[in-house]
């Protein structure tokens, strides 16, 4: 009830700035709120009344909304547009779904994710699968950034692994990611490509991803790779990144010729041959058939491409999810889909690497 009362407090504020002559209406709603709060029992009345209060939200433009306190991933589109968030300021805004693959390529705008939620991670449904107790350290390993390092503790060699976070940055689920793909027998160096404190808001993480430089990231990567070389005798490597890590471990692979395999989770991807053309070893693919911001025809012509230039790979589409749906901390998690995946994500790096 306290959730539905604020929503509908939420749809009030701005109501009243976009409709200042509909004052009848505000008082109405103003009353049926009080009422809700006081009398819980009319809350399935209320309910029945929801999609009229909601008809009025389309009247609002997306930065009223933003401006009236409503959660940038809460903004509400009017039926046939998809919610963008602009790179630049954070501004939501509402655009045609064929519009947001091309905007985000550009620059122009991120995904819209809710907050992140340090209180859950992907520990608890992975619990150190693999057979390896695991030691890890923070290691320097590019001028003066920063990683979390984690490494089997057993005798032997064995194959490394650059894993790259999400927009969010270095944060508590990756490091736990690290550990678990570390658990199966590899040395994982997970990155920190914007050399900060992880970032908790949304907005605090597009500011991170608007500050973000390529080549310096590029650079980053590649010291990765040659710290897990020099420091273990790592004689082959992959990468790993999901979201914004996803479309960076492409990246790595599109400027480093010595990987031997490459995951990209929901991560922006390219059908261009000429640039394609370098990667040399095998590529998997983890995309969601909802995400607007890499689309399903683009997955498909990446993987075409990919086939064209005779460059292993396996692609999966997981139907019926979002963008990010193998983040327990947002709800698109999808526990099913992301299990699979990873046994998928195990499998591959098994077949490749050891």
């Amino acid at each position: 009830m306290a959730t539905l009362t604020r929503t509908l407090t939420l749809i009030i504020r701005f109501i009243s700035i976009t409709l200042m002559n509909k004052t009848r209406l505000t008082a109405s709603i103003l009353s049926m709120t009080l009422l809700v709060s006081l009398f819980p029992a009319m809350a399935e009345q209320y309910e029945s009344h929801t999609h009229y209060v909601m008809k009025f939200v389309d009247l609002a433009s997306p930065l009223v909304q933003f401006r009236s306190d409503v959660p940038a991933n809460m903004v509400q589109c009017v039926e046939g547009l998809e919610l963008i968030m602009k790179k630049s300021n954070g501004m939501p805004a509402c655009v045609k779904p064929t519009s947001v693959q091309i905007l985000i390529e550009r620059g122009w705008g991120i995904h819209v994710l809710p907050d992140h939620d340090g209180s859950d991670n992907n520990s608890d449904m992975f619990a150190m699968g693999g057979e390896f107790a695991v030691n890890t350290e923070t290691v320097v390993y590019f001028e003066n950034y920063t990683g979390y390092l984690a490494v089997p503790d057993a005798e032997g060699s064995f194959p490394g692994i650059v894993m790259i976070h999400e927009w969010w940055g270095l944060n508590d689920n990756i490091k736990d990611m690290a550990e678990e793909l570390a658990s199966h027998g590899y040395v994982v160096l997970a990155v920190n490509l914007f050399g900060k404190e992880a970032a908790t808001t949304a907005d605090q993480a597009r500011q991170l991803v608007s500050a973000y430089d390529q080549q310096a990231g590029i650079a980053n990567m590649n010291s990765a790779v040659d710290y897990l070389k020099a420091n273990y005798g790592v004689e082959k490597v992959g990468s790993i990144g999901w979201c914004f890590g996803g479309g960076q471990s492409l990246n790595l692979a599109l400027n480093n010729p010595d990987m031997d395999a490459t995951v990209i989770y929901y991560g922006s991807v390219t059908a261009d041959k000429e640039k394609l053309a370098s990667i040399d070893w095998p590529v998997l693919g983890i995309f969601a058939g909802l995400d607007q911001g890499i689309p399903v025809e683009s997955v498909k012509e990446f993987k075409k491409s990919l086939d064209e230039l005779g460059i292993p790979n396996e692609v999966h589409i997981y139907p019926n999810v979002n963008h990010a749906f193998a983040n327990p901390s947002g709800d698109r998690y999808a526990p099913e889909e992301t299990k699979d995946a990873w046994q998928k994500t195990i499998t591959f790096l098994k077949e490749t690497l050891q």
